[in-house]
């Protein structure tokens, strides 16, 4: 029985062991047959094209800065896992055909990729290709902002485009305060294109590019056709010059500019990122081109520094053999090789298969020489693509990332200034905070800040060696006097003038010598000439003066021409050289003398007022010093006349009666300021309506003159008639156009009008000389003149200054004088009154004397109470109240009390202690007839005072 176990276990442990042998088998072999299939599918070679115009700068520095790539991935079996990296290089040799050629030729032979083309014109045509066969584009040098990943998915551009260089010269020219720039560039897509684009960013920041000079395409453009265009250029007014091309056209326009002088002072050339590569890349400048490009700023791509960065810069020598000096581009194309290598690696690793198939719309064009069946699509090319878009690695130059469009990770620019012995960093330029004295890198590490105080930039060395900032524009050199257009006026000469003598025209005036002064002060001399708008029968309409300048008919307008609004937004307004607003100007006329003229200078409320403060402060003196003063004491009869004759005379100073309380005394004091202060406002303003004109027109001002239906005069020509119909909704049938100061005069004495609306410096001139006339009421508007050049003309900030330093030193001011200062007529000089004082006027000093009559009441009261509390008993005696209430017989001893001469109650007191009374209550009557005859016999109160003082 346990032998038959035994065996039986044996048994089932030696099928157990075959069955682990053979598990262990068959997973060998299927691991053998997938290493197998997976070595199958790998390819030995990948291959790349790349095409270049390879005699170029770039071009040489891309080709070595390729092969030495393509060596170090070929190096280390890790970086494509085991596969080898191939780079099939074409030269396009400047031709578009030959692009085109190599890259059809690329498409037949299974190439998962180009790196190129050089130039924007064929990336144009070739990423159609490369869209139809999904093989991606890689471009560090074609660079042009329209190759939108919209219409062309295939094509990648490594290295920043144009956009973001256009956007870093724009921030430099806002930078500089300059407004218009010159862009002389290559006619081809990427040149013309950037132009574009830096138009745009221009506008951004309010500047322009006032001229455009196109040359043909690099390398065909000619000393003689560049010269041509440069001599255009030198006729013009800006003097920042933008040079977008390539080298070898660049190196001949900077070259000639030097022949014609436009290298010298006061010019400002800044060139794109084509000059950084030739002074990067050639090795030595020659002292002509050195000569010619002084003082010129130019960009080069930033390219943070970097352990990576540094070793391949030390290995280049070695690997160029000295020819040709490593610039950006050639890190770029170092950088490319690897993506596309890290891209594969990664394709290859996801299974992604090295296959590719014939398009179906190419297949009918088989055969033949050109053999278009053969081209065929890549299979894996979307996935491929998608993995370069997104890589995240560090290269080079520096952090490889790609935007959401595709744009590189924070593009940036070094800004250099060439001198004499080379070139010198005098700033950056990042997407993330603009301009900067600081590497980008900094910057990353703080928050965004592109405000104008942050934007900043080392000095600079002009053209010319100068070292202060050129001012970037010239009255141009053309032969052509600056033509400023004057209003040819009719009435107010004055302002502007213009008069024949011996057969020249003499133009003068106020306007005319503040412009011709402020010209003076510029720094430069401006040629120009005077020309008459308007045919002298009547003035101008300023509107189409200020349109004649926005038409080019006038370089300039000058003259009596008002800031509004409309007017800003057409051209550009000099600072005001004088304050102007519109007035209202009504006839005046001698007011015929009344019987009641003397009730005038008051409104009735005002006489009501000041009568009742009167009484009020009269009756508040008699009840301060009717108890203490014999002159306020009596017959009721008496005492009333009293308090009316010391409350008016007053007025005058006249009163009789002597005040001896101190509360008294003080309200008087404060009583005879107010009285003081009424009677001057009252003489001066009754002298005033006797002898100073008053306005006979019931008009006060614009908004009664709104609210009629009366007619309304205004100059002819000028924005009053659109500012009272437009603003003010006059309807035009009330408006009645007036040519001269005076149709003013005759239209106002006659009623034609109700008033005429004008400028203020016409109606002083008008009322200078016409002292029947009056303003009336407060300016309506607040403006002033100036000078109107074109939008963006930079003759218009000068001239602003140069109007600021005459009002500084004063000569506007003088100018003003000789031409504008008139003596005005006595009722102007005068000027006018308020026809009534309003309580208003007078509402402090009222209050501070209501104020203190109450105070001293109140007071006056607390005393009273107190003594009457401490002298007279709380009780009356209950056999001589009469049934009377308690409290009203209390209140009838106050009532007495009250009235009574102080004197009194102090006697009484006195006699109440010497009889030695018992039941310490008077008797009311008895004390009425105490009073009596203590009134009868004044002496004895006085004896019986001094007796109480002296006990």
């Amino acid at each position: 029985m346990f032998s038959l176990e035994v065996r039986g276990c044996s048994v089932v442990g030696s099928s157990f062991s075959i069955t682990m042998n053979l598990v262990w088998r068959v997973s060998v072999f299927v691991l053998c047959i997938g290493a197998f299939t997976a070595g199958a599918l790998r390819p030995n070679v990948v291959k790349v094209g790349a095409i270049f115009t390879f005699s170029t700068i770039n071009g040489k520095v891309a080709r070595i800065a390729m092969k030495a790539a393509e060596d170090d991935v070929n190096s280390d079996p890790i970086n494509l896992g085991g596969t080898k990296l191939s780079i099939l290089m074409h030269d396009s040799n400047f031709s578009g055909l030959l692009s085109i050629i190599g890259a059809l030729k690329y498409m037949e032979t299974d190439t998962v990729a180009i790196i190129g083309p050089q130039n924007a014109v064929m990336a144009h045509v070739l990423s159609h290709i490369a869209n139809e066969l999904h093989v991606p584009l890689l471009s560090f040098t074609a660079l042009d902002p329209t190759l939108s990943p919209l219409q062309y998915p295939y094509f990648v551009q490594t290295a920043p485009n144009d956009q973001f260089q256009m956007s870093a010269i724009a921030d430099m020219i806002s930078y500089f305060h300059w407004r218009e720039v010159i862009a002389v560039y290559s006619d081809d897509d990427q040149s013309r294109n950037g132009v574009i684009a830096l138009g745009d960013k221009l506008a951004e920041r309010r500047c322009k590019i006032s001229y455009k000079a196109a040359l043909p395409p690099d390398p065909t453009a000619t000393r003689s056709e560049i010269k041509d265009q440069l001599v255009k250029l030198q006729m013009t007014e800006a003097r920042v010059i933008i040079l977008h091309t390539f080298a070898k056209t660049g190196l001949l326009v900077v070259d000639e500019a030097r022949n014609l002088g436009m290298m010298d002072t006061g010019y400002v050339w800044i060139a794109t990122t084509w000059l950084s590569t030739v002074l990067d890349s050639t090795l030595p400048l020659s002292s002509k081109t050195a000569d010619s490009i002084q003082g010129v700023l130019t960009l080069r791509p930033h390219t943070p520094d970097s352990e990576r960065k540094r070793a391949f810069m030390s290995r280049w020598h070695k690997l160029s053999n000295g020819s040709i000096g490593l610039n950006p581009y050639g890190l770029y194309a170092y950088d490319t090789v690897w993506m596309l290598t890290r891209a594969m690696k990664l394709f290859l690793d996801q299974g992604g298969n090295m296959s590719f198939s014939n398009s179906a719309r190419l297949s009918h064009f088989g055969g033949g020489a050109l053999n278009l069946g053969a081209l065929s699509i890549f299979d894996g090319g979307k996935q491929l693509l998608n993995n370069i878009l997104q890589l995240n690695v560090t290269g080079v130059t520096g952090p490889i990332q790609f935007n959401s469009d595709r744009s590189p990770f924070r593009p940036s620019y070094d800004i250099l200034n060439v001198i004499k012995n080379g070139c010198r960093t005098i700033g950056y330029w990042s997407n993330y905070s603009g301009l900067s004295v600081v590497t980008p890198e900094t910057l990353y590490a703080r928050p965004p800040n592109r405000s104008s105080s942050s934007q900043q930039l080392s000095s600079v060395v002009w053209p010319g060696g100068a070292t202060t900032k050129p001012r970037g524009w010239v009255i141009p050199n053309n032969g052509r006097e600056l033509r400023i257009g004057i209003p040819n006026r009719v009435s107010y000469l004055d302002f502007v003038s213009r008069s024949g003598v011996n057969g020249n025209d003499k133009v003068q005036g106020y306007c005319i010598d503040i412009f011709l002064a402020a010209i003076n002060l510029l720094p430069y001399e401006v040629p120009h000439k005077f020309i008459p708008f308007g045919d002298g029968h009547k003035n101008p309409s300023y509107n189409e003066l200020v349109n004649m300048v926005t038409a080019n008919a006038f370089d300039a307008a000058v003259g009596d021409i008002t800031i509004v609004t409309n007017r800003t937004k057409i051209v550009d307004f000099t600072q005001p050289y004088i304050e102007s607003g519109l007035v209202v100007v009504v006839p005046v006329g001698k007011l015929k003398s009344r019987a009641w003229a003397f009730l005038r200078p008051f409104t009735p409320f005002m006489w009501a007022v000041t009568a009742a403060f009167f009484l009020l402060v009269g009756t508040v003196v008699w009840i301060l010093e009717h108890r203490i003063n014999d002159e306020f004491r009596g017959p009721p009869k008496k005492q009333l006349i009293t308090i009316l004759w010391f409350s008016f005379s007053t007025m005058f100073f006249a009163h009789r009666e002597n005040t001896v309380s101190t509360l008294g005394r003080f309200l008087l004091i404060i009583w005879f300021f107010v009285v003081l202060i009424i009677n001057s406002s009252y003489t001066a303003s009754l002298t005033s309506i006797l002898t100073v004109q008053q306005l006979s027109s019931p008009i006060t001002g614009i908004d009664t003159l709104v609210t009629t239906n009366e007619p309304i005069g205004f100059q002819e020509g000028s924005f009053v008639e659109n500012y009272l119909s437009d603003e003010l909704n006059i309807p035009r049938s009330r408006l009645v156009a007036l040519g001269s100061p005076e149709e003013y005069a005759d239209a106002l004495e006659r009623g034609i009008v109700a008033a005429v609306v004008d400028e203020r410096p016409y109606i002083e001139l008008f009322l200078s000389d016409h002292c029947r006339f009056s303003v009336r009421g407060q300016e309506i508007t607040k403006s002033g003149w100036g000078f109107a050049f074109p939008r963006g003309s930079p003759l218009a900030v000068d001239m602003s200054t140069a109007i600021l330093a005459l009002s500084d030193n004063g000569d506007l001011q003088k100018i003003h004088n000789k031409w504008l200062l008139r003596q005005a007529c006595a009722s102007q000089a005068t000027g006018l009154v308020s026809d009534h004082f309003h309580l208003q006027s007078f509402m402090g000093l009222f209050l501070i004397c209501g104020i203190s009559c109450f105070l001293a009441l109140l007071l006056n009261f607390c005393l009273m109470m107190r003594q009457f509390t401490r002298h007279i008993p709380e009780e009356t005696d209950p056999q001589t109240a009469g049934g009377t209430s308690t409290r009203s017989g209390r209140l009838q001893t106050f009532l007495s009390f009250a009235d009574e001469k102080e004197g009194v109650w102090k006697s009484k007191s006195k006699r109440k202690r010497t009889d030695g009374s018992t039941d310490g209550y008077w008797n009311e009557d008895e004390y009425r007839n105490s009073s009596n005859k203590i009134e009868m016999h004044p002496s004895r109160e006085r004896l019986d005072s001094r007796s109480d003082e002296t006990h």
